[in-house]
């Protein structure tokens, strides 16, 4: 698969906006996946090379995240590796069984999500009560998240951020960044598995994961500057753009169920 010097450069300014964006809330898969597809992509080979940018780009923001040692290693280590290999197994089942259920049930979590982060008024920059222990997230919660982020994908950093807030009790800074670290992690892993597939565009994705890198590094400062006045109503919007575009894709059996009743 080949593109010209224009498609590969507009791709990698649509990863640098793609990377702000999923630094501070997450959903630059939203973004870039269809642009990817308007080009020329088919599903499976821009789901590949989106994990290529995307893993730039959660790296990046991990890393600024760490310099600013918003990062508590000792705590978010271990959830890293859980979320590592739960990606890999969502990756290897991409072959063995059909996404139906997932495409049907995210769009209406997220909007759970939306609606939790919209009408929570506890949301602030300080750590609130803790809802359940580490050992029971690492090994209930951030698996279903990893698998997800493998198998599918959209929504994944949502997904980490809305369960690090709510069961663990995270400020919302500390939360994005333990969610840039788990979502670098998941993808990292996804990517080694489709990369071994040949599923990879690797001049797209690295020139779109430099750009991403760059965004990235402009979202994490924006979210560590302005904190839960930007990254809660980001979040918000987010959670909702990504149902929504889940919702619109012809494919998704719901909107082919609502559209057999008229």
């Amino acid at each position: 698969m080949e593109f010209g010097v224009e498609i590969i450069a507009l791709l990698a300014v649509v990863a640098f906006f793609a990377g702000c964006v999923d630094a501070v809330a997450g959903g630059g898969g939203l973004i870039t996946v269809p642009a990817m597809l308007l080009v020329g992509f088919d599903p499976a080979t821009a789901v590949a090379t989106n994990k290529l940018q995307g893993t730039f780009g959660s790296g990046s923001a991990t890393l600024a995240f760490a310099r600013a040692g918003r990062i508590d290693w000792r705590k978010s280590l271990p959830l890293a590796v859980t979320a590592v290999l739960a990606s890999v197994a969502g990756a290897f089942m991409v072959r063995e069984l059909p996404n139906d259920v997932l495409v049907t049930v995210v769009p209406f979590l997220l909007v759970a999500a939306a609606l939790y982060f919209g009408l929570s008024p506890k949301m602030s920059d300080a750590s609130a009560k803790r809802r359940v222990s580490p050992l029971v997230f690492a090994l209930c919660f951030v698996p279903l998240v990893g698998f997800y982020d493998g198998f599918f994908g959209p929504g994944a950093g949502s997904f980490y951020m809305a369960g690090s807030v709510a069961l663990l009790g995270l400020g919302v800074v500390a939360a994005t960044a333990q969610t840039k670290l788990l979502n670098f992690a998941s993808n990292a892993a996804a990517l080694v598995f489709f990369a071994g597939g040949g599923l990879v565009v690797w001049p797209v994705g690295l020139a779109m994961g430099v750009f991403a890198w760059l965004g990235a590094q402009v979202g994490s400062r924006l979210a560590m500057r302005h904190g839960a006045r930007l990254i809660q109503p980001a979040l918000v919007v987010m959670c909702c753009l990504v149902a929504l575009r889940l919702l619109a894709d012809p494919r998704n059996p719901v909107r082919s169920y609502v559209e057999g009743l008229f």
